[in-house]
């Protein structure tokens, strides 16, 4: 087992979907193979218009034929592990690349940085996801969100610490923490939609410099849900509560849908901005995903 580089094209010509499956060809199997029951880091290259650098961390579960493509394979991830950076990494900044492995012995970049698939080292492992999920200043809680938060870890003790490494070993366990997951998903996605609620417009900040807005996951993580920012939106409080309950929803187009069985129909549209669609990200890589809201309609909204 070992740790891993896969690069990720946001216009691959391959059957990627980041949270769920890898797909290569034959060439690079030995190098999957390798990485089989540990973590692997995207990156996007850097010959891509905005390009995100080293974009998520993932664990591979397994590698198998691709039964739709003969001569391709798919490495699995094991679900839930998937997880977005709150910064893409850049290749390089301002003390040289960050990814050491891919130097020669002159201190230039070899050939292996192009690799579709490569290994790398603890150390830059380390380094990359430091880098990654760097929280910076972590985001005030609600009055009495930290109360419940200690309630809820009981005595694991650091489960409110920013994430963290040993010096000598990677600390890949803290990776599997849901309430670690749930913070850094909260500022992923509150940040990418400047602390505005998709639905009302509003952008409401209290008194202690917290935004007045949740993370909502389109496919919740108990339906195996990934903790990756297009399965992700901001609802103000209220908007929450009806879009896990089904009494709104979004079309591919992001056009907000009204359940039928709302009581109160009337009063829920006029919460909703006055555009009638979600408001998002303007990248496209920030903006929720049709997969996930497909799933949202089929499974949670009351048509």
């Amino acid at each position: 087992m070992g740790f891993g580089v896969f690069i990720h094209r946001s216009d691959s010509v391959y059957d990627d979907s980041p949270a769920e499956q890898y797909q290569f060809p034959s060439q690079y199997l030995g190098r999957v193979r390798a990485c089989l029951g540990d973590w692997i880091i995207y990156y996007e290259p850097r010959k891509v218009a905005a390009t995100r650098g080293y974009f998520a961390v993932a664990k591979m579960a397994e590698v198998i034929p691709d039964p739709k493509a003969p001569g391709m394979y798919l490495a699995l991830i094991e679900p839930g592990s998937y997880l977005d950076f709150i910064n893409p990494v850049p290749f390089s900044g301002t003390e040289g690349v960050v990814e050491r492995g891919v130097l020669n012995d002159e201190g230039r970049i070899s050939g292996r940085a192009q690799s579709a698939v490569r290994a790398i080292s603890a150390a830059d492992f380390n380094r990359i996801l430091a880098l990654g999920l760097d929280e910076h200043q972590p985001e005030l809680p609600r009055t009495g969100e930290q109360d419940a938060m200690l309630f809820n870890a009981g005595l694991d003790e650091g489960a409110l610490a920013p994430f963290a490494f040993e010096q000598e070993r990677v600390r890949v366990t803290q990776l599997s923490s849901r309430i670690i997951r749930d913070r850094l998903f909260r500022r992923l996605v509150v940040q990418a939609y400047d602390k505005r609620c998709a639905i009302t417009g509003l952008k409401l900040i209290n008194g202690g410099g917290r935004a007045e807005v949740d993370a909502a996951h389109i496919r919740p993580v108990e339906a195996n849900g990934p903790d990756t920012l297009t399965n992700g939106i901001a609802l103000s409080g209220t908007a929450h509560w009806m879009f896990d309950r089904g009494l709104i929803s979004l079309s591919d187009d992001l056009d907000i849908l009204v359940s039928r069985h709302a009581n109160d129909p009337d009063s829920i549209r006029g919460l909703i901005n006055r555009t009638g669609c979600a408001i998002v990200p303007t990248r496209a890589f920030e903006r929720p995903h049709p997969h996930f809201l497909r799933w949202h309609r089929e499974n949670c909204f009351k048509q």
